[in-house]
């Protein structure tokens, strides 16, 4: 299994989970500031509901999950860039946050990218 799995620490996770539609936007931001891409997931947010529920309208909070995988060294340039773009600091617009990574495969074109293999 040699080359397949990497213990290698250098690389972080940022997550950011915002409204449905913005998703495009978190990726080309995290591309601008040097992250390679991102995955887009779907979610569901669990917020209490507000007076609507009470209307009889059903409302579900749709959420797109953006996972963007880059080196650690490129983290802080690339959540200010998603920060700034998104306006997370604004109450309503997202969240972000950062996963260390303890172990890593498929990404053996990052890898060679930074002279790992």
């Amino acid at each position: 299994m040699k080359g397949e799995f990497t213990v290698d620490e250098s690389f972080k996770l940022i997550v950011t989970i915002v409204n449905k539609g913005k998703a495009s936007k978190v990726v080309a931001a995290g591309k601008r500031a040097g992250a390679e891409g991102g995955t887009i997931l779907l979610g569901r947010g669990t917020a209490k509901r507000s007076f609507l529920d009470l209307l009889g309208i059903n409302f579900e909070p749709e959420k797109e999950i953006i996972l963007t995988l880059v080196k650690e060294d490129k983290v802080n340039d690339v959540l200010q860039v998603i920060i700034d773009e998104i306006k997370l600091n604004k109450p309503g617009n997202g969240i972000g946050f950062v996963i260390n990574i303890k172990g890593l495969t498929g990404v053996i074109h990052l890898l060679r990218m930074q002279g790992g293999i």
